[in-house]
């Protein structure tokens, strides 16, 4: 593993550098690859963020976001860059399978690999580690990285610390989970005062929603939802069909898990989902109920104890059954 001497000493001298994250980044992967780009900007450094896939709209008015390059869509030019660069910095992610295609090209590429995450049990593929699954957000990680590791606080600029609040507020769940330390809440303070405007980025974020996003909501909630009370457990479930009649985009059913979730006394929540060639599940529970544990056993997924996603290429009944069949395996936690 490279230290953090040699790092700091390569950062001195202006790099070919790329920040990738993972495939369908959310707000915590696009604002710490942003809030990253934005600082290495500052010293000289020839920065290029690509993303394996799209993202949702309502990230895009980060700054830095016009410099995003989506590799699927730049195939070409997204290959040139990652073959040309010195250091890769991979953010958000803990195995080369998350970043999809782009995976095989970061593994084989001689370029320096820098990791900075926060989910458990990551692959053995980088140089230089920064790593904490105690943290809240990636985010929180990059704050730390550049501030401690890197010494360079008054290079968080408005631009940097507006990136790295939107990534630490969403994935923090809007700072109402249990990892929400107060740490946490000094590094957003240390944010606020380099210039991120906290309300600001919250509208952005989260009342920014087009008409047919709220529209597919109401259906979600009124025919989609079964709270199954035996298990303190509550399900949405989306077929392709609902997606299409609604317009629903990449991003868009983000945070519709919550909603179950938030009803009282449920512990576990599920929204299920089929797209295109696969069914995806996103998970949320409370306390000591691991979500993560149900996603890496049965669904090819991970991720948090009580915030995971999974996949499987069942088809959506499947699905919908083998999740109820196994929430007996769980049922002292969840009446607990």
């Amino acid at each position: 593993m490279l230290d953090i001497a040699s790092l700091t000493e390569l950062l001195a001298q202006p790099q070919k550098i790329v920040i990738t994250t993972h495939h369908k980044p959310d707000g915590d992967a696009i604002g710490s690859s942003l809030g990253l780009y934005n600082y290495l900007v500052q010293q000289g450094h020839h920065v290029k963020v690509i993303s394996p896939t799209d993202y949702p709209v309502y990230l895009s008015w980060m700054p830095g976001n016009d410099e995003v390059i989506i590799y699927t869509d730049n195939l070409k030019v997204a290959a040139g860059l990652i073959a040309e660069a010195k250091i890769i910095f991979c953010l958000d992610f803990n195995a080369l399978s998350r970043i999809n295609d782009m995976g095989q090209l970061v593994g084989q590429s001689s370029a320096l690999k820098v990791l900075i995450d926060h989910h458990l049990e990551p692959e053995d593929f980088d140089d230089y580690r920064y790593w904490d699954i105690t943290a809240c957000a990636t985010a929180q990680l990059v704050y730390k990285f550049i501030v401690n590791q890197l010494n360079h606080k008054e290079l968080v600029n408005k631009d940097v610390a507006t990136c790295l609040y939107a990534g630490i507020m969403t994935d923090s769940a809007s700072f109402s989970l249990p990892n929400t330390t107060s740490e946490v809440h000094r590094i957003t303070a240390d944010l606020m005062d380099a210039g991120a405007v906290n309300w600001q980025i919250y509208d952005l974020v989260y009342n920014n929603a087009p008409e047919n996003r709220l529209r597919f909501l109401g259906l979600c909630l009124s025919q989609r939802l079964e709270v199954l009370y035996e298990y303190n457990t509550a399900i949405i479930v989306a077929s392709k069909r609902d997606l299409e009649k609604y317009g629903i985009g990449t991003g868009e059913t983000e945070g519709i898990v919550n909603y179950a979730l938030s009803i009282s006394g449920v512990r576990l929540a599920a929204f299920i989902v089929e797209r295109r060639d696969q069914v995806k599940l996103s998970l949320r529970s409370k306390g000591e109920i691991p979500a993560n544990d149900i996603c890496k056993r049965y669904f090819n997924g991970g991720g948090h104890r009580n915030a995971a996603g999974g996949m499987s290429t069942d088809n959506l009944e499947k699905v919908v059954n083998k999740f109820k069949l196994i929430l007996p395996e769980y049922k002292k936690l969840l009446i607990q």
